[in-house]
C-alpha cells in the first residue's frame, strides 16, 4: 500500500502511511491532530476514529456552551 490521502466531509485532513504492517496516521488539519501518528488497521478505521473524534469535540463545544 501507498500513502493514500484521508478525507472528512470532503476535505483532505491527512494521510496514511504503511509503518510497520499498519497506517500510521499524519494528520494535516488542526482539528484531528490528537489523532497525529497513530497507528490503525484499515483507512476505514482512520475514518472511522475522525468522525468519532470531531462528533465528541462537537458534544464538548456543545456542553462548554451550555455552561458558560
Amino acid at each position: 500500500m501507498q500513502k493514500q490521502v484521508i478525507e472528512y466531509a470532503g476535505e483532505p485532513v491527512g494521510i496514511v502511511v504503511p509503518d510497520q504492517d499498519r497506517l500510521k496516521f499524519i494528520a494535516v488539519k488542526f482539528h484531528v491532530i490528537d489523532l497525529d501518528e497513530q497507528r490503525f488497521a484499515t483507512a476505514d478505521d482512520v475514518r472511522r476514529a475522525i468522525r468519532a473524534h470531531v462528533l465528541a469535540q462537537k458534544e464538548t463545544a456543545t456542553l462548554n456552551a451550555a455552561v458558560a
